[in-house]
């Protein structure tokens, strides 16, 4: 589906890369349980506030960081793949969509805006995220974990992102829940309008250039915003 091409030559950004987790879907603490459960499964027990503050970044490094597996390890990956399939089958179906995520997208695509998807998440996942979301219509352009050698906090899916819209660097803006997903952001070199609506306060988002509590302020505040 074409996206409508940038009129708006005075706009600071013309581009746009959204997170889904915690940015579009309100999702952040189906995944620290479920993480939390398919941990326990295989006898590493931790407490959920310490994974609740590791989601954003990439699976591979919550295992290594809670003392699992170490990255690039067969079991890294096989407790991985146990996580996605217990998150799919338990925890998938109690989320729901944060308000106003269709409706800023819709906004995005009015107003001429090419935007991506520029998620953590597995592309297994992410289907059903943004169907979820009700934007699964609106969304073309996706990149996941899936698609790149390092997720977040490394920038690699942001760069990777990037590369598939027409806007230069210094046009694009992301948005995000996690201060991983300000560190990705910067470290591409790319602005971030962070939400708190993913559990994270506004002091952890230091660094972006706004803070709303979600999609349905951004666009209550769209006229003073960063993308107006």
């Amino acid at each position: 589906m074409d996206q409508p091409v940038d009129q708006e030559v005075s706009r600071r950004y013309a581009g746009i890369l959204l997170d889904v987790d915690g940015t579009l879907v309100d999702s952040n603490d189906a995944h620290a349980n479920c993480w939390v459960e398919a941990l326990a499964a295989r006898d590493i027990v931790v407490p959920y506030a310490m994974v609740r503050g590791m989601i954003g970044m990439g699976g591979d490094l919550v295992i290594e960081g809670v003392g699992g597996p170490e990255r690039g390890t067969r079991a890294n990956k096989k407790l991985g793949e146990e996580r996605s399939e217990l998150f799919r089958d338990k925890y998938l179906p109690k989320i729901r969509p944060l308000p106003g995520a269709r409706a800023l997208v819709l906004r995005l695509r009015a107003e001429g805006y090419h935007y991506a998807i520029a998620s953590a998440a597995k592309a297994d996942e992410l289907t059903p995220l943004l169907a979820l979301a009700d934007i699964a219509d609106l969304v073309d352009i996706r990149t996941t974990s899936d698609d790149v050698a390092q997720s977040k906090p490394e920038p690699d899916i942001v760069d990777a992102a990037l590369a598939r819209i027409p806007v230069e660097r210094a046009r694009t803006v992301m948005m995000g829940d996690t201060e991983f997903d300000v560190q990705a952001a910067r470290g591409a070199s790319v602005d971030i309008i962070g939400v708190t609506s993913g559990g994270w306060h506004a002091g952890a988002l230091a660094g972006a250039i706004a803070v709303y509590r979600g999609p349905a302020e951004l666009l209550a505040l769209w006229a003073t915003s960063p993308l107006a």
